[in-house]
């Protein structure tokens, strides 16, 4: 006679005291450090939020010092009451200003932001360059104080990278923690930038990461935290904007406008990243055709920005006053329109000039001035079935922010965080999302992943495009007298017929070659001048191996 079968509720028992016992070893053998862990994402949050929060308050400090204001929040009112030869010769100084400290600390003299940050946590272990990064954010202190065109949020995110990087290397932190550490960094500066802590922490999941593991989030949300107590406890808890109308939407009505809107905006944000790539272009072009010194670049740039700010103060520094005249409507149609066309130019002349700064804010104030220009129309078009015009500059700030970042999550919120509005998201939504869906056709994704691209780093495609980049020839070849090393007598003969592989080369180069020359191994050789000094053999197999291996862990990170 067999046993009876335990009851459903005690097979449910057992489970639940199987699964105790488990937490409980797991919480006895990997708690303290996870503690640990999270007890330095603190530290790392603190530390990034007062470096941002500084940052921001040195900008205001030294704007007020150049521009003899009380107040910077109206910087562009009170600019129009200056000599104009104060106007011009600020960015002059400060482009030269900049130029010098670039030329001096960087190997290239470029700025540092976004765009190596996400490389850094892609390709280099969530590591990036400090040296470099701390003179970025000198030169982009300066340019936002002197009539530079950008925002801030830029330099405020490489300087998080650096915090980040000098922690790593002190605890030898891997691939994974660092990378961690880093969205730790990312989350709590753009919260303590913006006192947005929510979109600080998708900004870094889905902007940085670029993915949203779940043993992420947990440090990543304590630094955004620490980060916005620290932005608060200094500046209190008001949004940056505030709408002067009550979100009123006609419903499902008005929905097909906010879609007919977020479409000109992806058209406006690709217009605005093309005209930056166009006039980085130009630049590089007129530098080598005239021969003249990198540290020079910058201050024709500001001598361009000064010429423009005399007539059109309004372009100087982030824009805010600008973006919150749009908000509250308090623009006329042909200023709107002149203001956001002038404003992609000056943006353009400084990224073009190599000055400093990050193009989040400059989408936010352009957009901000799309929106209001398609409202006046259409409200003016149909009165009686729309709402106020400034919900449309609201949507569109939201909109062209969002197809230049390439995130259509944490741009959605850092916009209801920035103006505390939160009645209309679903106009938002809708805007964003057509916005982003369109924009991301025209350019690589976004502004941060087409620089990359220009760059030759093809994170836009996703790992599997860019983790062969992650390998050299060298470090995956079978040396010479191996036991498994290929015949040094056919090796030699490929590399007579013009087919090897340098041993600095990553996987990148060599994959095409296997699939062009339908061969089990390529020689990897040490070019000496006219000599090949083969050192190795690359074969097929390993390096498909290599590149599988990274696959799963790549795979095992944004699951786990």
């Amino acid at each position: 006679m067999t046993d009876p079968r335990p009851s459903v509720l005690a097979q449910h028992f057992d489970k639940a005291r199987l699964s105790c016992r488990e937490g409980w070893r797991v919480l006895r053998r990997r708690g303290p450090s996870q503690v640990q862990f999270w007890f330095i994402a603190l530290l790392i949050g603190i530390v990034a939020g007062f470096a941002a929060l500084f940052f921001r308050l040195g900008i205001e400090a030294l704007q007020a010092a150049l521009y003899g204001t009380d107040d910077v929040q109206y910087l562009h009112s009170f600019a129009e009451s200056l000599p104009w030869y104060w106007i011009l010769l600020l960015p002059v100084l400060g482009g030269l200003a900049v130029g010098l400290i670039l030329n001096r600390f960087t190997r290239d003299g470029r700025v540092r932001g976004v765009a190596d940050v996400i490389e850094g946590a892609a390709l280099q272990d969530g590591r990036v360059e400090t040296r470099a990064g701390l003179a970025s954010m000198a030169a982009s202190l300066i340019t936002l104080s002197s009539g530079g065109s950008t925002g801030r949020e830029g330099p405020v995110v490489h300087m998080a990278g650096v915090v980040s990087t000098w922690v790593c290397r002190r605890i030898h932190a891997d691939g994974v923690t660092g990378r961690d550490l880093l969205g730790c960094a990312v989350a709590a500066a753009v919260s303590a930038s913006f006192n947005a802590p929510i979109a600080g922490a998708l900004f870094a999941l889905e902007v940085v990461l670029r993915h949203f593991a779940v043993h992420a989030f947990a440090p990543i949300a304590i630094a955004a935290v620490a980060g916005t107590v620290i932005n608060r406890l200094e500046l209190g808890d008001v949004a940056e904007f505030a709408l002067n109308t009550p979100g009123a939407l006609k419903f499902y009505v008005e929905l097909p406008a906010f879609l007919l809107l977020g479409l000109i905006c992806g058209l406006v944000a690709a217009a605005l990243m093309l005209a930056i790539f166009f006039a980085e272009d130009v630049g590089n072009d007129v530098q080598a055709r005239l021969r003249l010194p990198r540290w020079l670049r910058p201050a024709i740039s500001g001598a361009m920005l000064g010429v423009l700010a005399i007539g059109f103060p309004h372009i100087i520094g982030v824009g805010y006053e600008t973006t919150a005249r749009a908000l509250s409507g308090d623009l006329l149609l042909y200023e709107a329109i002149v203001f956001a066309a002038l404003k992609t130019v000056a943006v353009a002349i400084t990224f073009g000039g190599r000055m400093g700064g990050g193009v989040f804010s400059p989408s936010l104030m352009v957009g901000a001035l799309t929106g209001l220009v398609f409202g006046l129309v259409a409200t003016g078009i149909l009165p009686d079935v729309s709402g106020t015009h400034t919900l449309y500059a609201f949507a569109g700030m939201g909109a062209v922010a969002a197809a230049v970042l390439g995130a259509p999550i944490s741009t959605t919120m850092i916009v209801f965080e920035l103006t505390g509005d939160w009645q209309i998201g679903l106009a938002v939504m809708v805007s964003v999302s057509a916005s982003t869906a369109l924009a991301s056709r025209l350019v690589d994704r976004s502004f941060f992943l087409t620089q990359l691209e220009r760059r030759g780093i093809h994170l836009a495609a996703g790992p599997q495009a860019y983790l062969l980049a992650m390998f050299r020839a060298g470090s995956v070849m079978r040396p010479m007298g191996d036991r498994r090393a290929a015949d040094a007598e056919i090796c030699a003969r490929m590399v007579e017929d013009g087919l090897y592989v340098d041993a600095a080369a990553t996987l990148e180069a060599a994959m095409p070659i296997f699939d062009r020359a339908d061969v089990a191994y390529l020689p990897v050789v040490v070019v000496n001048g006219p000599d090949k000094e083969i050192v190795g053999a690359l074969f097929h197999i390993d390096a498909l191996k290599a590149y599988n291996r990274a696959l799963a862990a790549t795979a095992a990170e944004e699951h786990s």
